[in-house]
């Protein structure tokens, strides 16, 4: 069978087309169109962010999240680090933002920018039961105090102890943190009032609140601050105004901690 030159050519042409084709129809709009955004959590820090008895991750970030996502229109991605290393996954993009019960600091806005906060709580001192002594910073003098490893509440303990009077033991796992100051290994722990009003009551620990909280903070999703981020950060204020204006946070704090947390 004989070809002419442009038959040749012609054959190529068609063949190129039917392989474009194919290769297009094999991608699904989902897979080319869908936004995803990828959530940092420590999945070790109960009711906020742990793995339930199925072993999957649950708690009042992962509610949170999963309606913004859906507000906003992305797949919510969740990516589970130590507490630690949350802010490096961010800095080499690793993920977008964190869900940890992120409190808003002056040395953070310098480097990140904060959609509408969520969260208004307060910082709060542990102790072992029965504990009568230690109700304040001041009282930590001389004593052993945990923290979690990277968090404000560390910086909290640094900014006072201006002497360093105070021994600071930093943590992980904020249970372990529980556990130690149950044992009496340390005197106390300074971590979210929720979580430890809600570790009183439920861990089965003997431990109890330490005074009033020593100060009042405002939590909220870190990006970093670029241009990129600057119009997610938009959308994702206007979906937690959303939710609180609608009742939803509401629910969702209620839910978690039987008390509503999302207002001043």
């Amino acid at each position: 069978m004989k070809f002419n030159k442009k038959g040749i050519i012609l054959a190529l042409t068609i063949f190129i087309l039917l392989v474009g084709v194919v290769g297009c129809s094999s991608k699904t709009v989902s897979e080319t169109d869908k936004n995803i955004i990828k959530i940092g959590t420590s999945g070790g820090y109960h009711p906020y962010t742990f793995k339930n008895d199925k072993g999957e991750l649950d708690g009042f970030e992962i509610d949170v999240w999963n309606e913004i996502g859906s507000r906003i229109g992305y797949e919510v991605e969740y990516v589970t680090s130590e507490f630690s290393g949350l802010f490096g996954m961010i800095d080499i993009k690793k993920i977008d933002t964190i869900a940890n019960q992120i409190t808003i600091t002056e040395q953070r806005k310098e480097k990140y920018i904060f959609p509408t906060p969520y969260v208004y709580s307060g910082a709060q001192l542990i102790v072992q039961k029965g504990n009568e002594d230690v109700k304040s910073l001041e009282d930590l003098k001389g004593k052993k105090v945990g923290v979690s490893l990277g968090s404000n509440y560390e910086q909290i303990i640094k900014e006072f102890d201006i002497n360093n009077e105070i021994e600071v033991v930093t943590y992980e796992d904020f249970l372990g943190s529980l556990q130690d100051v149950a044992l009496g290994r340390i005197d106390a722990v300074l971590n979210d009032k929720l979580a430890a009003m809600t570790n009183v009551q439920k861990s089965g620990l003997d431990i109890q609140l330490g005074g009033e909280p020593i100060s009042k903070i405002e939590n909220a999703f870190p990006f970093v601050n670029n241009e990129q981020n600057k119009e997610l950060v938009e959308k994702v204020s206007k979906a937690v105004e959303d939710m609180r204006n609608d009742g939803t946070l509401e629910k969702i704090s209620k839910k978690w901690f039987e008390i509503d947390i999302t207002k001043e």
